[in-house]
This record gives structure tokens, sequence and C-alpha cells, in this order.
């Protein structure tokens, strides 16, 4: 099964809890006002991928603890990445990020959506909204988003959230561009960078 891809970083510490690999999904059908990065909206573009490729990259490279799917919208790609999901679940926790709301999920007939629910163990929901914006808790970028903890796993966090802090990674490829991932104020991101 195939993936459309918009980026991939093989570790990561601001991308959810611990070390971890992150995907960042083609393709999103929300597009959320003032969304960070609406170049992953297009259902074209980025790479594609298959899914037990990718599950190797992740499984032979630096050593993560989990794996966390973002998007662009990860349930517009849901079958993919749920298998994705069962292979690196065995031995790696899953966080998935999404703009719908798990009542929303769960209340729908689409096995696909409830495939992914079933493999994740750290769900956060919810769009983000510019008139809620707030870097308070962790991985998220508004208040209205929420923590879904669907295992045990990562459960002891629920107390945590609001002394673990937001933070932003920086890297520079070997083109020159600078990749930034995390969450941090924009405004300070662009006076840092000039």
């Amino acid at each position: 099964m195939r993936l459309r891809i918009h980026g991939f970083v093989p570790f990561t510490r601001v991308e959810g809890p611990g070390d971890r690999a992150c995907i960042w999904v083609q393709g999103c059908p929300l597009r959320c006002r003032d969304c960070a990065v609406p170049s992953t909206w297009a259902d074209v573009g980025g790479e594609l991928v298959e899914a037990r490729d990718l599950a190797q990259r992740i499984l032979n490279g630096p050593q993560v603890e989990g794996v966390t799917f973002a998007g662009g919208e990860p349930f517009a790609q849901a079958a993919a990445l749920a298998e994705l999901g069962r292979t690196l679940s065995v031995s790696l926790s899953v966080v998935t990020f999404t703009g719908y709301v798990l009542e929303d999920l769960l209340a729908s007939d689409r096995e696909d959506w409830h495939a992914l629910l079933s493999v994740t163990d750290l769900l956060i929901d919810g769009p983000y909204r510019q008139d809620l914006a707030s870097l308070a808790r962790p991985w998220v970028g508004s208040s209205n988003q929420r923590y879904h903890f669907l295992t045990d796993r990562y459960r002891e966090l629920q107390s945590e959230l609001e002394r673990i802090p937001n933070r932003v990674e920086v890297r520079v490829q070997s083109n020159g561009s600078i990749q930034l991932n995390g969450m941090a104020d924009m405004h300070l991101v662009q006076e840092l960078l000039g």
C-alpha cells in the first residue's frame, strides 16, 4: 500500500512524547484557516512511498520509541497509515494528529478510520483555530485541540501536559534550505530567521 508524504524525519524530539520518527502526509480535505503548512493541502505533490518501505526506514533508522503521523490530514490516508501502524506498533508507539474530532471519527462507518484509531496510542484531535491560538500545551497550536489516550501508553502524561514545553527543531538541509518542525511562535521564528 502506498502513502503520499509531504515530509519525513527519522528522529525528532518535538513531535510527540520522547524520541520519535515523524511522517507528514500530503493532502488535507479540511484546510484549516491560518494553517501553518498549507503546502500539505494538495492531494498531489510530495513523495509516493510504499508503507512497508517506510516501515523499514523507520525500524532501520535511529533508535526511537515511536512514530508520529501528522499532516496534511492523516485520516485522508487512513488505510495506508493503519497498515504502517500495524507493522510498527509491535515495538513502537503511534501518535496521530487530526483536524477531525474523535467523536466524528468513532461515529463514522469508515473501516479505514477505525483501523487507524486501533493502532493509535495517543490521538491529538481538533482543527487549528487562530482565534484560540495557544502554545501553553505541548505539540498543539490552539486551545481547542485535545489529547485522547487510546491505550495505557503515555496515560501518565495526562497530568503533566501543562508542564511539558513546546519546542522547535531547526535543520539546515544539504541544499542550504532550512526545515523547521515543532510548535513555536511564528513571529518569533520569522524574527530569528530575518
